[in-house]
């Protein structure tokens, strides 16, 4: 598996704006469009300091972790997760599932109205990093690289937001 990880780490990221993202099984529709500059940006050494090794692997290199290895797979507290990064609200444990695939689920992210995600803190573009495409999810404010979303979710959504762990950082609600 480190094999498979450093050898992915080399992979370059194509974008294609506005395109329809189709490809391999499990890539997702959706808005593959690209991303403004972020509010948050430092450089690669600043970015190396804030963070664990494998955190900056995942969220600065588009990397992943191990599936079954993260912290917040079987977490069922009730909260928040936010960005590992920058802090940004992403998803509520109200929409998070256990979908067997070995990264923590979710269904939506947090601020989701119907179909429109523009009051969200995510954003999606096309990755085609792997020889097929999927649709990759990164956070709006810092542009952290957070997981990717498929098309084979439970209803309504039908969506699967499948993240890092290392990408999260959970936030308990207030009892």
């Amino acid at each position: 598996m480190a094999r498979l990880l450093l050898a992915l780490r080399g992979l370059p990221l194509l974008e294609a704006a506005g395109r329809p993202v189709r490809g391999c099984a499990g890539s997702g529709g959706g808005d593959a469009g690209s991303l403004t500059r972020s509010k948050l940006s430092l450089s690669k050494a600043d970015w190396q300091k804030k963070l664990t090794p494998e955190q900056f692997y995942v969220t600065r290199e588009k990397g992943t972790e191990a599936p079954f290895s993260g912290i917040y797979l079987n977490n069922k507290e009730t909260g928040m997760y936010h960005c590992v990064c920058c802090d940004s609200p992403l998803f509520s444990s109200e929409k998070k599932y256990c979908s067997g695939t070995g990264w923590p689920s979710f269904s939506e992210a947090y601020g989701t109205a119907g179909s429109d995600e523009s009051h969200t803190g995510i954003l999606r573009r096309l990755d085609s990093s792997l020889g097929c495409a999927r649709t990759e999810v990164v956070c709006k404010q810092c542009e952290a690289h957070l997981g990717h979303v498929f098309p084979d979710g439970p209803k309504p959504t039908g969506q699967r937001f499948c993240i890092n762990s290392v990408a999260l950082k959970f936030k308990p609600s207030k009892q």
